[in-house]
């Protein structure tokens, strides 16, 4: 077995164990003990000001989870980020940049090889032409991107709420259908922090595994796009050998989504999360259609430009759109007879 056929099947058994308190996840119970005394000991430290954590000139947005192996933080990045154009704002993002080679601070370009900047944030700035800047230290991305592009008026952060270096104005907590899983910290369950926490808004795409925040519609666009930017309707793809790989945080979600969009395929290949495809090869990609995310075409194209990716339509509901203006409101007052509230019962603190 390959080292990476063996991480992607650590990966889904670990996400298998979270999902509830069996045999793997007692056994692993005592160390999430210790992963919590450490994460309260780190907080204690910053917020007596043992450690030092930076505030940024403008106000910062971040948008993370509470729960490890994705959840949809960068589309939930993306409609916020268009969000704010349409309100005539000028936004900027910042990311660690996961999966990337080398540790520097720098700008994403729209050529950028995605090995150098992160997936995420090279197809954030991609989808949203906006400036992004990657960084260990989210500040020190910050500094530098309010230092090249003065007009920016905010920041979003993708992912880091629990990176305390930096302070921010407003949290955005994302769930998946995964919800909390079995409730217990890394590693015995998904965990990276103890929930429920004081945040400013949640939003979730399933109403099955949480009854607080707002939720948002997640699915795959009715057509696929070329390299080249081209639109390739669904429905074209119908009867034709399909080959779909993923590699992302949970590829069998992907796979299913392709499914419900009436997709017969005829194989499919889960990879590990932000996996690179620079020495991805599969004889049945000569004579398959390759199917893939967008997070993925953006190395895989380098490789197989005759791959296919398959946009993900993501929306959230209009009451939380109104949530977010109202939590800006200090800073960006909304258009005359803007909603600035939303209905009593969705947002928790």
């Amino acid at each position: 077995m390959s080292r990476q056929a063996s991480s992607s099947r650590l990966e889904r058994a670990l996400l298998q164990a979270w999902t509830r308190r069996g045999l793997l996840a007692r056994l692993l119970w005592p160390l999430s003990l210790l992963y919590g005394l450490i994460f309260a000991l780190r907080r204690a430290l910053y917020q007596q000001g043992f450690l030092h954590s930076t505030r940024l000139p403008v106000p910062v947005i971040v948008v993370g989870n509470v729960v490890a192996g994705g959840g949809g933080k960068t589309p939930t990045v993306v409609a916020i980020v268009d969000h704010l154009r349409q309100r005539g704002l000028r936004p900027g993002v910042l990311s660690r940049g996961y999966g990337r080679l080398g540790t520097d601070c720098r700008e994403v370009l729209p050529d950028s090889p995605a090995n150098e900047v992160g997936d995420e944030p090279l197809l954030i700035h991609r989808a949203c032409n906006v400036p992004v800047f990657v960084a260990p230290q989210r500040a020190v991305a910050g500094q530098a991107l309010l230092a090249r592009h003065p007009e920016v008026q905010l920041l979003v952060c993708d992912d880091g709420l629990q990176h305390a270096a930096l302070q921010r104005d407003i949290e955005l907590c994302v769930f998946d259908d995964r919800g909390i899983g079995n409730g217990w910290l890394l590693p015995a369950g998904p965990l990276r922090e103890p929930w429920p926490r004081r945040v400013d808004l949640v939003l979730h795409t399933s109403r099955k595994t949480m009854d607080v925040g707002y939720g948002a519609r997640r699915a795959l666009a009715d057509h696929a796009r070329r390299a080249d930017g081209t639109a390739v309707p669904l429905a074209t793809l119908h009867g034709q050998p399909l080959l779909a790989l993923a590699g992302i945080a949970r590829p069998e979600a992907f796979f299913d989504m392709l499914r419900a969009r009436g997709l017969t395929l005829a194989d499919t290949v889960a990879l590990p999360d932000h996996f690179d495809f620079a020495q991805w090869s599969d004889p049945r990609a000569l004579d398959h259609v390759l199917l893939c995310t967008e997070k993925d075409a953006v190395k895989l194209w380098r490789h197989h430009p005759e791959a296919l990716a398959i946009p993900l339509v993501f929306a959230p509901e209009p009451a939380f759109i109104a949530a977010l203006d109202n939590a800006l409101a200090p800073w960006f007052p909304t258009p005359a007879g803007a909603p600035l509230s939303s209905p009593d019962g969705h947002q928790t603190t």
